[in-house]
């Protein structure tokens, strides 16, 4: 009996294999042939295909649900039937590529993890909007589980705009009370936040790269090529935090936020993160003249004083005239902040104040420091350019040596497109502006100046350039 049931299990596990054998054989051959057409972007023909490894073998391959610019997946496929497709067959594609995105993180989670399936969802459902037939709501709550159940994968720049625009058309469509208009700030400040640590991330890294380029070292070609990677990621999310900032300007004015806040102080003044918030709005926005900003600041230096409210401490001594007042407190600022891309924000707007009130020396030393905080952000090379540039007929006892000043602008604006790719273009521009300003051959002839020769700049400036 026993040696008869043996052979029943031996014969069911050969039988079950061979069938798993054949199955995955013909997987395979599918595989092969839908990936050839799909590589040639002949999508059609790749179609039946891959229809039949999707379904007989589910989780066979990641091709049959990636994204494969290069090689042509499941998606490029049936992006490529909506794109030729109309009617009810367009939306039955339409949905069948949603429902790919679910099986692709249900097999590969660690390559298509939630957030990021969440967003192509979203992003898919509002391109498609009006076909699927779904409200703004129902998109809106795709990105609101992305960026509840996965934060860490919700970092695509595209969904992150798409999300709150989607929250301001439902604020736009409806009675616009002070809850509304809070609950649109505090969905402004959580993507904010979110694109913040995407920027920092990102930025640590090109960091790296750029101090490495500074000390002289080249870059090998793969580190050039993550250089690039992380540069168009931070352009990226400057286009989206620019828009972001445009909508919420429109509608966060100091007559909308002044209000909100009185309204929800007292129910909200022992906490730390709204204080935060609402302290950082009006600062942005140059609310800062009126009680409820003073209000908040002091608030939240009782319940958690730090490096920000020290910064707007130093806002209202100056607002008040106490220049020595806030300078202590804007140094206290930089102080207390240890983390480098925060604390530059604090050294450049330091740096901002006193180019602003003409003192060049003092703004030029904090912008080399905001400089050595974060290496990859130029901006404050055009900024000592344009100092340079401006204090022009200040420094040279000619006219040869005063228009010279505009070489050493040179030198300093090409070094923000150097370090920071982002400003390449703006730099190239400003660049060609000062030489053009700068002497020229006949100048040059008359002063028996010879091209490379090193020259002087004088006043505050204090540098040597090169004649061109």
């Amino acid at each position: 009996m026993k040696t008869k049931i043996t052979l029943l299990l031996l014969a069911l596990v050969v039988g079950f294999n061979t069938s798993y054998s054949q199955q995955n054989e013909e997987c395979m051959n599918n595989l092969s042939i839908f990936s050839s057409y799909a590589k040639n972007k002949k999508f059609d023909e790749a179609y039946d295909a891959w229809k039949i490894v999707r379904t007989k073998c589910p989780g066979f391959n990641q091709l049959v649900y990636a994204d494969s610019k290069k090689n042509g997946g499941g998606q490029n496929i049936l992006e490529h039937k909506i794109d030729n497709s109309t009617g009810a067959e367009k939306v039955a594609f339409i949905k069948d590529l949603l429902k790919l995105y679910e099986e692709y993180n249900q097999y590969y989670a660690s390559k298509f993890p939630k957030g990021e399936m969440l967003s192509e969802m979203g992003k898919l459902s509002y391109k498609y909007k009006k076909d699927l037939g779904v409200s703004t709501a129902e998109v809106y709550n795709i990105f609101d589980r992305a960026y509840k159940e996965d934060l860490k994968n919700f970092d695509d720049p595209n969904a992150l705009y798409t999300y709150f625009t989607l929250k301001v058309e439902m604020y736009d469509a409806g009675a616009k009370s002070i809850e509304d208009t809070q609950s649109l700030f505090d969905k402004y400040d959580d993507i904010n936040e979110k694109i913040e640590a995407e920027v920092n991330k990102a930025t640590e890294k090109l960091n790296s790269y750029v101090k490495k380029e500074e000390a002289g070292t080249e870059l090998t070609k793969k580190e050039g090529q993550y250089k690039r990677y992380y540069t168009q990621i931070l352009n990226a999310f400057d286009t989206v935090s620019e828009s972001l900032d445009g909508i919420v300007n429109e509608r966060g004015t100091c007559e909308v936020l002044i209000p909100i806040y009185q309204k929800n102080f007292e129910e909200n003044k022992n906490d730390a993160q709204w204080l935060q918030r609402a302290m950082n709005k009006m600062g942005q926005k140059d609310c800062t003249d009126d009680p409820m900003f003073e209000k908040l600041v002091a608030q939240k230096n009782t319940v958690e004083p730090d490096a920000t409210t020290a910064y707007y401490l130093g806002v209202l001594n100056e607002k008040k005239g106490d220049n020595a007042a806030a300078e202590k407190y804007y140094a206290q600022a930089e102080q207390l902040e240890t983390d480098p891309l925060k604390k530059w924000k604090f050294v450049f707007a330091r740096a901002e104040k006193n180019k602003k009130k003409g003192a060049y020396a003092k703004a030029r030393s904090l912008y080399r420091e905001a400089l050595n905080l974060n290496p990859s952000k130029g901006t404050p090379h055009l900024r000592i350019a344009a100092m340079y540039a401006s204090s022009a007929n200040n420094c040279g006892n000619s006219v040869y040596e005063k228009r010279a000043t505009y070489w050493a602008a040179a030198d300093e604006a090409a070094k923000a497109g150097r370090v920071d790719g982002r400003l390449k273009s703006a730099a190239a521009r400003t660049v060609a502006s000062y030489e053009a300003t700068a002497p020229d051959k006949t100048m040059n002839f008359s002063e028996g100046k010879n091209a490379g020769d090193p020259i002087k700049i004088g006043c505050w400036i204090g540098v040597t350039t090169r004649v061109r």
